[in-house]
């Protein structure tokens, strides 16, 4: 396989390599935890939760770098220490274009710590094996959050396949739970709708 042929698996299995590597917790969230709960679809990008912590920032660093990523440690500091919107760091594999968006779990942020207590350990199988996804109700969450910030048709149509596929095990109170603490229930009230 060239350098730049690699897949969305072979990328993803780089950034778990280094996230083991570091010893560092995670909750894979987007498309590919979509795969466990709804339908799967194509993406050229990674969302993943880290809880890194500040002494092993240098270490997760080198291990990308590795790989072929270049997210300087102090670019990692500096997310991390700054009090800024929910933007992502980018990790960019740099031979083949795939990107992997590094949420970074900070202190204080409720729902995440949440999602963190409640994330599923589940087996993609070969080559992925056992990871950690977000737990459906917290993939919706994630995905209306996105819908209301974006309006992207296919958060709607991620949601819906969730429902659609697991509506007997899903938890609906947590959701509304959050929708409430998050001011998105008109928008989660309206799928639901157009769902049942």
């Amino acid at each position: 396989m060239k350098k730049d042929e690699i897949t969305i698996v072979d990328f993803l299995k780089l950034i778990l390599d280094a996230l083991k590597e570091t010893n560092v917790d995670y909750i894979i969230g987007g498309a590919i935890a979509e795969w466990a709960w709804g339908e799967p679809r194509a993406t050229q990008d990674v969302d993943i939760v880290i809880n890194l912590p500040i002494k092993s920032i240098n270490q997760f660093s080198k291990e990308l770098e590795k790989r072929n990523m270049l997210v300087p440690a102090d670019i990692i500091l500096n997310a991390m220490i700054e009090d800024r919107a929910d933007t992502p760091l980018s990790a960019i594999h740099m031979y083949s274009g795939i990107k992997a968006d590094l949420y970074l779990l900070k202190e204080g942020d409720a729902l995440r710590e949440s999602a963190f207590q409640r994330r599923r350990l589940v087996d993609f199988g070969k080559p992925i094996g056992k990871v950690f996804v977000h737990s459906p109700e917290d993939l919706i969450l994630y995905k209306l959050m996105y819908l209301g910030l974006s309006g992207q048709p296919k958060d709607i149509r991620d949601i819906s396949a969730i429902l659609r596929a697991k509506s007997n095990e899903i938890d609906f109170e947590y959701i509304t739970h959050w929708a409430k603490q998050l001011n998105l229930v008109s928008i989660w009230s309206e799928i639901v709708g157009n769902i049942k």
